[in-house]
């Protein structure tokens, strides 16, 4: 890159995304003048590689900003809400992981292959999206911009368990090594029910319209990232026993009458993302969340003329949500600014 250096931190740099934020600021070659790395009291004074160098983690405090240029924070909302006015009053721009800012309306909410202009209205802060919602948009907005614009998406995700933070992971495999020696399952901390070999169609909260939390972002979501306030998203988002990467079913609706070659062809031509589809071949051929895992682009097949309705077509798409759902993504906006 040819932009002057910056000096950026990352609040929750100890975290999975935070130390893929780490991996995708070296590969990028983002221009790095100083880094600062921010967590909570207790990760305070490790240290982690940057570029082959230590870098000692700092505890996040309300002064950890001075000088500080650009910072992404991947904390959670809460630490977000707290420490990101404190950031932006120190004169750095925020790129916020969590879901704190997403619908404020004075925050852009940022996908650079989608709406990169968007970041430029920024007000000191700039969201990055739901993982889920990011890796969908990345397969349906070349359709978007082709077919006269996306009216409605009928979606089921699949959704790895890393989505849930390394004690997710803890947990499958917990259960997996207890099932597999014939012992007793241990207590369950992450998710409601047995998560090996199950699924479980709850990913965060039940709302009073019976969706979750998770199952309305793609909706609300959706409609600011694309411009299409008119959008409606109804969604079922699964976890599934799996390590890393989501994987998305969607029914898309559109004002013009599609086609699969024209979608394949705008899937293609598009940034970050390709599609993988030969239904028809010896070994027939579409994506799977292992096919993503550590990858950048989102992966898209499956794609057919819906059955049921009309201007409608079908597809499936992976993503490796704690890389293009969030860290990539956020490293992105970073490159935009």
């Amino acid at each position: 890159m040819s932009q002057s250096p910056k000096h950026l931190a990352v609040a929750g740099a100890t975290g999975a995304v935070g130390i893929e934020i780490l991996k995708c600021l070296e590969q990028r070659d983002f221009p790095v003048s100083e880094l600062t790395l921010l967590a909570s009291a207790r990760s305070a004074g490790k240290t982690l590689k940057f570029r082959g160098e230590d870098v000692i983690v700092k505890e996040l405090t309300a002064d950890s900003f001075a000088g500080v240029d650009i910072a992404l924070f991947s904390a959670g909302g809460g630490i977000s809400k707290t420490f990101a006015p404190h950031a932006v009053a120190a004169g750095a721009v925020v790129v916020d992981n969590s879901s704190a800012f997403r619908m404020d309306e004075g925050v852009p909410l940022v996908v650079p292959e989608i709406n990169p202009e968007d970041a430029k209205e920024h007000h000191g802060i700039i969201a990055n999206p739901n993982c889920t919602t990011i890796v969908t948009l990345m397969a349906l907005n070349p359709m978007h911009q082709i077919f006269g614009g996306v009216k409605s998406i009928l979606a089921s995700s699949y959704q790895a368990v890393s989505g849930s933070g390394a004690q997710g992971i803890a947990e499958l495999e917990a259960q997996v090594a207890a099932l597999s020696k014939g012992e007793p399952l241990p207590d369950r901390q992450v998710y409601p029910k047995q998560i090996a070999f199950n699924v479980i169609p709850q990913v965060d909260t039940f709302q009073d319209n019976g969706y979750t939390k998770e199952e309305m972002k793609m909706h609300f979501e959706g409609q600011k990232i694309l411009h299409a306030p008119d959008l409606k998203a109804s969604v079922t988002c699964v976890r599934v026993p799996v390590f890393r990467s989501h994987a998305i079913s969607v029914t898309a609706v559109f004002a013009d009458e599609p086609s699969v070659e024209a979608a394949r062809e705008a899937i293609n031509a598009a940034p970050g993302v390709q599609v993988v589809d030969d239904p028809f071949a010896e070994s027939p051929q579409y994506p799977t969340p292992l096919d993503c895992t550590d990858g950048d682009d989102c992966l898209v097949g499956r794609i057919r003329k819906d059955l049921v309705l009309d201007n409608a077509l079908t597809f499936w798409v992976v993503g490796d949500q704690v890389r293009k759902g969030a860290a990539l993504n956020a490293v992105q906006i970073a490159e935009l600014l």
